[in-house]
């Protein structure tokens, strides 16, 4: 017998939980109406007084018949709405691809600017308490929720077919923030390159590989943290891009947060979407906890890992490829549009 490591590690979707899949949704109107899109600024409140500014992007036949929508959540650092970080050395565009590739299924997307990025609330320039308080965890997961009510508010986007996508860090804030949203409940969530295990030991394995020299100055100040909730004063330059001054609380709490463990606690429907050659998501070490949580819950449940393509879903051409840059690797397109159509009826 092939065991579910050999078959995800090859490439293969593994079903982790029975469900029947509805065939694709067929409406008279589609073929006949123009292709395309439309796109809408909008502007909504998030968690403790902040503002988020985002993009409605919506298939043009939603101006005949409602569609399905869902929220894409950005991951680590400055990420704007489109998945771009001014650290990255080329644009991403991961969740604006990911938006179009959408649309032309017939879902609508929910795409924002993290709070102190873009056109959302800039980043306080006060004291660090104040900088603490913007920053702190409980106020990215409330904009998560903020963004899904925001969607599901537009009279074009069906409140009932809703869903969640975290890419990276994104999609521990999904996890976080899904047991909050009671009203129009979503009905399914995608996390794409997310990991499964705590960040400490995330961080362990990453400065391991790439700077063993600061492993030890590295524990030591995520046991700081830990402790007080603060980031210690002093560090040198190449831990303060690590640990920014003002990010204690917001650490403090990631450091806590068990991914797998937050999985196996929620009953929607999860797609788990990872590339082979992630290298900071690393297969199988960082993902197999969130593969063994599917497995447990009653809930379907699927995962795939996809050969060649990168921590942000692009198909890698060699090994010292960046994987920046180019469109979401035709397999990961693929798969989101035959999991989410069906099961949004879109």
């Amino acid at each position: 017998m092939i065991s579910r490591r050999a078959l995800i590690a090859a490439g293969i979707s593994l079903p982790l939980a029975a469900a029947a899949k509805s065939p694709w949704a067929k409406s008279p109107w589609k073929g006949y109406y123009a292709s395309g899109t439309r796109q809408r600024a909008v502007r909504f409140a998030g968690g403790d007084g902040a503002t988020l500014a985002g993009t409605l992007l919506l298939p043009v036949w939603s101006e005949l018949q409602k569609v399905p929508g869902i929220v894409l959540v950005p991951g680590s650092g400055p990420t704007d709405r489109d998945g771009n970080n001014p650290l990255a050395p080329e644009r991403i565009d991961v969740l604006k691809r990911i938006a179009e590739l959408l649309a032309t299924a017939g879902i609508a997307t929910l795409r924002y600017d993290k709070r102190g990025i873009g056109g959302s609330t800039p980043r306080p320039r006060g004291t660090l308490a104040e900088q603490e308080r913007f920053f702190a965890w409980d106020n990215f997961v409330a904009d998560v929720t903020a963004a899904h009510g925001e969607l599901v508010k537009h009279d074009e986007v069906k409140s009932y077919a809703a869903a969640l996508l975290g890419h990276s860090e994104g999609g521990l804030l999904v996890l976080a923030a899904t047991p909050a949203i009671t009203k129009n409940r979503p009905h399914g969530m995608v996390l794409a390159a997310t990991p499964g295990r705590k960040l400490r030991d995330i961080v362990r394995a990453q400065v391991t590989r790439g700077a063993p020299n600061l492993l030890e100055a590295v524990e030591r100040t995520m046991t700081a943290i830990e402790a007080s909730g603060h980031v210690p004063a002093g560090l040198p330059p190449e831990l303060q891009a690590l640990f920014p001054p003002y990010a204690g609380p917001f650490l403090q709490r990631l450091l806590a947060f068990d991914p797998a463990q937050a999985l196996l606690g929620l009953d929607l429907p999860c797609l788990l979407l990872q590339g082979a050659a992630d290298r900071q998501v690393v297969p199988m070490e960082d993902v197999q906890p969130l593969i063994d949580a599917l497995g447990k819950r009653g809930a379907p449940g699927e995962a795939v890992i996809v050969p060649g393509v990168s921590h942000n879903l692009k198909l890698m051409s060699w090994p010292s490829d960046s994987g920046f840059g180019g469109p979401i690797a035709p397999a990961v397109a693929t798969k989101l549009v035959d999991w989410l159509v069906p099961l949004l009826g879109a």
